[in-house]
């Protein structure tokens, strides 16, 4: 029986819902801690302290159990990050392999028992356990994005690319909007606080593994529901730079790549920016401008639905471009990329000239990560152009590296802002905004948006026996160099 439904769109949601998945239970605990920790008394702070009032009280729950410092809050938040930069190479090499479908949904399982596991592990094992448990969900949640840019390669045409790619790389957005808002809820209105939070989202990633190993895929050959039709309109769209059987990934050509660096400077531009709001903006909100809990949860997640907006949106633009032959894939990535650094570059140093006035500096937050959502049509699917046969391997380098913000800015925001007030705040946005201008400024002379080279079979094995013939001339020259010596010396 074929399905009637395109199955390249039934992967499509189902990627969405995984990306969703994954960063709900990644992100969860920025807003949880905020519940988790006994509050700093800020009474005696006068460095631009934003002041609280019966409507933005911090809380309308108990008081916090554990008492750990901000910097040990950063170490925490950061140490999923430790784990998730790990597998991401081994990740995109076991997606390419042996396909997407397993690396993608045992690493999304893997994650969603750790996460059920959280209350537990804290109450016997505190700080300590929390760190190593969090290392051990950044493991599992490492091979998502590579093993979903495998799938996406075997999935979407070039002439859907943007709008699939966009679709299920954005579902970082929906995640974010998703934990943030609906962790605000249960920690104000669930009898059992925060350890709530962590059963639901763990609850709704077991699910989601059940449903995706029943309706996806690697790819179109292995689907048994997918019709002729999609099938012949896949292969006739892809088969130029996408093969189902290509040589082992040719690291030489890859690490020589100028475009490839240049997408790595944007990924970590972008996630520099991007992990630096998802892991500490609940912390700003509840900590600096003071909202409730159930406040903070709607607020912070308000920025990121409007940046889903914008990346959905987006991204069908971007294709018409191209489709239309408007611009060039290459300035098509180039101009969303740089529309996502700069706009938020500027809308977040705004945000922070803006002190304590709540709604405004809401409003700025919300324009600037609004932006954002044009860094997905731009560099988030730029490995998909440079190479689909080595995407999984291409997305593990781009955002492995990329990964490696989540490590560092929850410990800087952490130790630059002990106080919590809007000038120690002031400084992490500077930063923030340097990182942005900097990274943006590579990906604009150095990306590219055409396949390269390397990804085409037939180059790399010409390329292999060429050097292994020019081994062999040199072997057997140094061979006859050596004969005529001994002859030389006979004479």
């Amino acid at each position: 029986m074929r399905a009637p439904i395109p199955q390249r769109w039934v992967f499509a949601l189902m990627g969405f819902i995984a990306v969703v998945n994954a960063f709900t239970m990644r992100i969860c605990l920025s807003l949880a801690i905020t519940e988790m920790v006994v509050e700093t008394d800020s009474s005696e702070i006068t460095d631009e302290t934003c002041p609280s009032t019966n409507s933005t009280s911090t809380t309308n729950s108990a008081v916090g159990t554990y008492e750990w410092d901000e910097s040990l809050q950063g170490i925490i938040l950061s140490s999923f990050y430790w784990g998730y930069v790990i597998t991401h190479l081994p990740g995109g090499q076991l997606a390419e392999r042996f396909g997407g479908k397993y690396t993608l949904g045992l690493g999304i399982l893997s994650t969603a028992i750790f996460t059920l596991i959280t209350p537990l592990v804290v109450e016997e094992f505190d700080a300590t356990g929390l760190i190593v448990l969090r290392f051990l969900m950044g493991l599992g949640e490492g091979t998502t994005f590579p093993a979903l840019n495998s799938l996406i390669s075997k999935w979407a045409p070039p002439a859907e690319r943007s709008k699939i790619g966009s679709l299920i790389l954005a579902g970082a957005q929906i995640g974010t909007v998703v934990a943030n808002a609906l962790s605000g809820v249960l920690l104000q209105y669930s009898s059992i606080g925060w350890r709530s939070v962590f059963y639901v989202f763990g609850s709704i990633g077991v699910a989601w593994f059940v449903v995706f190993v029943l309706v996806c895929y690697s790819t179109p050959d292995d689907h048994p529901f997918v019709s002729d039709r999609e099938k012949k309109y896949l292969h006739d769209n892809m088969h130029e730079h996408t093969h189902n059987k290509f040589p082992p990934t040719p690291w030489r050509h890859l690490l020589k790549s100028v475009p490839l660096w240049a997408l790595v400077a944007a990924s970590v531009g972008h996630d520099w920016g991007f992990f630096t709001m998802v892991t500490d903006l609940p912390k700003y909100m509840s900590g600096v401008l003071k909202f409730s809990i159930k406040t903070n949860g709607l607020l912070t997640a308000l920025p990121y639905l409007c940046m889903w907006c914008v990346s959905i949106g987006s991204s069908w633009i971007a294709d018409w471009m191209i489709n239309e032959k408007i611009m060039t894939r290459t300035n098509v990535r180039k101009m969303f990329t740089t529309i996502a650094s700069v706009g938020p570059a500027c809308f977040l140093i705004a945000a922070s000239y803006a002190g304590c006035d709540r709604y405004v500096v809401v409003t700025l937050f919300t324009v600037g990560m609004a932006l954002m959502g044009t860094f997905y049509p731009g560099m988030r699917v730029n490995s998909l152009d440079l190479s689909p046969n080595y995407s999984g391997t291409v997305m593990a380098i781009v955002n492995g590296t990329g990964a490696l913000s989540g490590i560092i800015t929850p410990y800087i925001v952490g130790v630059l802002t002990p106080n919590q007030t809007v000038n120690e705040w002031r400084l992490v946005f500077w930063i923030i905004f340097g990182v942005f201008i900097v990274t943006n400024t590579a990906f604009l002379f150095f990306a590219s948006g055409e396949v390269q080279y390397w990804n085409d079979p037939e180059f790399l094995i010409r390329d292999t026996e060429g050097r292994k013939n020019k081994k062999e001339g040199d072997v057997a020259a140094a061979a006859a160099t050596v004969e005529r010596g001994k002859n030389d010396v006979k004479t």
